[in-house]
């Protein structure tokens, strides 16, 4: 049976004195209060393009679309369809920029008329040049030639 001896325990002893334990994930914070109070509102308000205060949408737009409201309503999450007639509705939606807005709505594959504000007009305008563009449609006005007749 080997000894130990004393010098190497007295060592050992000397040594666990010398440790200090360290904090694993870093030097204690004393956490701020989040902008509004509310975490999910924080985080919703983030993800929707705002400082995080609110939840709402920066960019609202309202449209009519020639649609029923029983088959665009589906679609909207949090928006507001209002029912206009039998084949009508009123469309009041959100989104983080106006061309994502435009984008929303014209993805419901009908006509639509644009209630407000001029921002959605314009995001619409420039949708539309920049799909002629992609179209090679020289003038947004002009029309494809879809007869296949020929």
């Amino acid at each position: 049976m080997q000894k130990t001896s004393s010098r190497c325990s007295h060592c050992f002893r000397r040594a666990v004195d010398r440790i200090r334990p360290r904090t694993p994930t870093g030097p204690r914070f004393t956490p701020r209060e989040f902008p509004g109070g509310d975490v999910s509102a924080f985080i919703v308000g983030r993800f929707r393009g705002t400082d995080g205060t609110t939840t709402d949408w920066p960019c609202h737009g309202e449209v009519v679309l020639n649609l029923p409201a029983t088959a665009v309503a589906p679609f909207v999450q949090d928006g507001i369809v209002e029912e206009l007639g039998p084949d009508r509705c009123r469309l009041t939606l959100g989104s983080w920029s106006w061309t994502d807005l435009a984008a929303a709505i014209g993805r419901f594959d009908t006509d639509i008329e644009v209630i407000g504000p001029p921002q959605l007009t314009t995001a619409f305008a420039c949708l539309a040049a920049r799909y002629a563009n992609a179209a090679g449609i020289t003038h947004p006005t002009q029309a494809p030639d879809t007869d296949t007749s020929r």
